[in-house]
């Protein structure tokens, strides 16, 4: 075969398309985003016709001969074709060109092995590129052909290297999983806690490179990673907003979304989806100078309901004004409730705008006043507790003194016990919420 280079960061594209297909030069575009996303430098690229996939190529023998010859003629070291291979296409396009071929899915798992920072983006990652590696090992070691015992009773055909490879591959993939399912564990728990505090959850979601985590900064004056590249975020972020009418809030930035992203191979989207799934709020943020921006809404709500978010609320945010030529604005819809607010999250425009649309959608069904509950109402008082809803309290003879901050959702269920709790309870929810 050849020498496989460790590093290749000058690329052939190979760009497969079918007819009829109105978003070609968008594709294009963006898998020239991803290959800079993963440091490689384009040197050129092949457009190929692949109405009906050779099973050899996936593209015809005679672009697949074409792309030989920019190779040649450019001297890359790698070729990253727009579209998912098997292996042994993938193989077969390597013993031709002589180079390495990464398809889709082994060019996304390389950039998401290059963002992950936290212990567990990093363990799914490298569980999600053995996954796919173990359809991809190949009789690499012919010098190892056989390998055989050497004592009496031991003697005979051994165990092939490809099949050694597959054991400790095999090996490696189990100890990770066991590594993974007790770092999840403490995931889980970490957001139980979230969710008994009762804080608000808000979660940004967005077609990849919307400018989400450039929004995340300025609203919680974070640090967190944000760059004009594709999977700029890839592990989850959580941070407190402080600043909003209806109290504090929980803001998590997402891994953005793509198209004809491989979910069962990267593992690592979990984390940051689960964030999208458990929060009461979506800030679903769109580039607003983008032509496309409602094609890619209808990408994002796909994946949205893929992973059981598509309940969730959203609040549209428009980003990136300034590129636009647009002036910030809250659009409403025919309740007049915030549908859509419009800012620039790189220049500050209407991020007070996005504050205050924040504090009506959150703060409308809180509850927030003060109740006295008897010493004879301690199971409710109990129950109050458990739930996060007392934010403050003291205690005299003649019982307790609680200042209440909870979700009218969290307090509704607590009914239950004596007909007496029951009545302190509707007073409870039949409190005004504070504006």
């Amino acid at each position: 075969m050849f020498d496989r280079q460790k590093k290749g960061e000058r690329a052939v594209l190979v760009l497969p398309h079918s007819r009829g297909d109105g978003d070609t030069v968008r594709r294009a575009q963006e898998f020239a985003e991803l290959v800079r996303s993963a440091g490689a430098e384009v040197l050129a690229s092949v457009s190929a016709r692949a109405e009906d996939p050779n099973p050899r190529y996936y593209i015809g023998t005679g672009k697949a001969e074409e792309v030989a010859e920019a190779v040649r003629a450019t001297e890359a070291d790698v070729v990253l074709v727009d579209h998912l291979l098997t292996p042994v296409q993938e193989r077969n396009l390597e013993k031709l060109l002589a180079v390495r071929v990464v398809d889709r899915a082994g060019l996304i798992l390389d950039i998401f092995a290059q963002r992950a920072r936290s212990h567990e983006g990093k363990l799914e990652v490298e569980l999600a590129q053995l996954k796919h590696l173990a359809t991809r090992l190949v009789r690499g070691w012919t010098h190892l052909e056989r390998q055989r015992g050497g004592a009496i009773g031991l003697r005979g055909p051994g165990e092939t290297q490809l099949e050694t490879d597959r054991r400790l591959l095999g090996e490696r993939v189990k100890m990770l999983t066991k590594r993974l399912e007790k770092v999840q564990t403490q995931r889980t728990q970490q957001r139980r806690a979230r969710l008994r505090n009762t804080v608000p959850r808000v979660a940004l979601v967005g077609y990849t490179n919307a400018g989400k985590s450039t929004l995340f900064n300025a609203l919680t004056e974070g640090e967190v990673f944000a760059a004009n590249l594709l999977f700029a975020t890839l592990d989850p972020t959580v941070r407190k907003i402080e600043d909003l009418s209806c109290g504090p809030a929980v803001l998590a930035d997402t891994v953005g979304f793509i198209r004809e992203l491989p979910h069962d191979l990267v593992a690592a989207f979990r984390a940051t989806l689960a964030e999208a799934r458990d929060a009461d709020l979506l800030l679903h943020v769109s580039d607003a100078a983008d032509e496309e921006r409602e094609r890619l809404h209808r990408v994002v709500d796909s994946v949205l309901d893929e992973i059981g978010a598509g309940e969730v609320p959203q609040l549209h945010v428009m980003n990136k004004i300034d590129l636009a030529g647009a002036t910030p604005k809250i659009v409403r819809d025919g309740e007049g409730r915030p549908a859509q607010v419009w800012l620039s999250a790189a220049t500050g425009e209407g991020l007070d705008l996005l504050r205050q649309a924040l504090g009506e959608l959150l703060g409308g069904e809180r509850v927030r006043t003060e109740l006295q509950l008897p010493l004879s109402a301690g199971r409710l008082h109990a129950r109050l507790r458990a739930a996060g809803a007392i934010a403050g309290e003291s205690v005299d003879e003649h019982g307790w003194h609680l200042q209440i901050d909870a979700p009218r959702s969290v307090i509704a269920p607590l009914g239950g016990g004596s007909p007496q709790e029951a009545a302190l309870l509707r007073e409870l929810l039949g409190s005004p919420d504070s504006p």
